[in-house]
């Protein structure tokens, strides 16, 4: 997200030097492709349908994910010993890669909850338990560092022009959001009493947070696209990152509820209903808003949009729909947003296909290791 596709000669690894040029131009944005990989696994567990095959399918994608993350991870490695330049740069001086930070933290969290949620056939219900908790934790920490400290940096360092908001800004201050929406399915592994409880107020607080710091970042959004619109072209896809504080909202009021009768059973009756009064309002928004991308975007083909890394907004907030609609269909008994829970999901398969085979070819052909433009 955020690399455009240079133009097209044919260019291959060798041409890029010594090995560890691989890694010099490897940024935050690659987390999205992780993310993107770990929704399909936990949106299709999350759907309130069976069908044949349901849970390997899920588990093939977790462990896609699962690799996937450690090698990006030990390839950002390279990078911050190799090229502590460039890295310093993409955090402290260019906001336009600052808010990617935001993509790190939403990918270890997705993977964990897909560890706890289909993994614990392979790794093991106590494995499974672990490995999500380190990873939730690492996860969590990370979500409220870069949550506070790019606004900061935005507010205080970096230099932005007018009119060049736009919708990866919300990346950071929404994955304090994902932490909020996967961390009861942590709860019944505490000890009961306050370690539970912390978990629950801790998880209604990052909601709260995130959805307050997302509500101050809409405004210019949107002041943008009404008045200067959204240039380039490669920059439409990332109109569908609305969609994630939307939908990751939703699933974290739904599993919030779901998580209260065992932890604050007085509350617990208030908590499920603010999970629908909640959810269906702001699926209906999500919705709404999908139509909007799905018309942008469409024209942004139509003028020959190419391939970017933007492309990976069409799976994560798309993903996060699916868990938001699933867990409204749980709550309510409606068959109705069964089948829009299974209509997201299919359109997020299609965007992972999407993304996908084209950021396989782009790095087949060393195209997308090459710097931004």
């Amino acid at each position: 997200m955020g690399i455009t596709v240079a133009p097209p000669q044919r260019v291959v690894l060798g041409d890029l030097g010594r090995p560890a040029e691989v890694f010099r131009h490897l940024g935050p944005n690659w987390y999205a492709a992780v993310m993107g990989t770990a929704i399909m696994a936990n949106g299709v567990n999350a759907l309130p349908v069976a069908f044949p095959g349901r849970h390997g399918y899920a588990v093939a994608f977790w462990a896609l994910g699962f690799a996937m993350l450690v090698a990006l991870g030990a390839a950002r490695v390279v990078h911050f010993v190799r090229h502590r330049a460039e890295a310093r740069a993409m955090l402290l001086e260019n906001p336009a890669t600052a808010v990617f930070y935001g993509c790190p933290p939403m990918a270890l969290l997705a993977v964990g909850a897909g560890t706890l949620a289909v993994g614990r056939d392979v790794l093991g219900e106590r494995a499974a338990v672990t490995v999500d908790g380190v990873l939730w934790t690492a996860g969590t920490l990370y979500s409220l560092l870069v949550a506070f400290g790019i606004p900061y940096l935005m507010a205080t360092r970096h230099e932005i022009k007018p009119g060049t908001a736009n919708p990866t800004w919300l990346l950071p201050v929404v994955a304090p959001m994902v932490a909020a929406a996967t961390g009861p399915a942590l709860i019944p592994h505490l000890p009961s009493g306050q370690a539970r409880e912390t978990m629950l107020y801790g998880c209604y607080a990052m909601f709260g947070a995130s959805l307050m710091l997302t509500l101050v970042l809409l405004p210019g959004v949107w002041h943008r696209l009404a008045h200067d619109k959204l240039a380039p072209l490669t920059l439409t896809p990332t109109l569908f990152l609305v969609l994630g504080p939307l939908g990751q909202s939703t699933t974290a009021v739904g599993a919030l509820g779901v998580a209260a009768p065992a932890t604050a059973p007085e509350y617990a009756g208030a908590m499920r209903a603010f999970g629908v009064l909640y959810g269906v309002p702001v699926m209906g928004f999500a919705l709404v808003w999908l139509v909007l991308c799905l018309a942008a975007n469409r024209r942004a083909f139509a003028s020959g949009m190419p391939f970017a890394m933007t492309w990976w907004a069409f799976t994560f907030p798309v993903g996060t729909c699916v868990t938001g609609a699933s867990a409204l269909a749980k709550a309510t008994g409606l068959d109705a947003m069964t089948w829009v829970a299974v209509a997201l999901y299919v359109l997020l398969a299609a965007g992972w296909l999407a993304a996908g085979t084209n950021t396989a070819r782009g790095l087949r052909t060393g195209r997308l290791l090459l710097p931004p433009r």
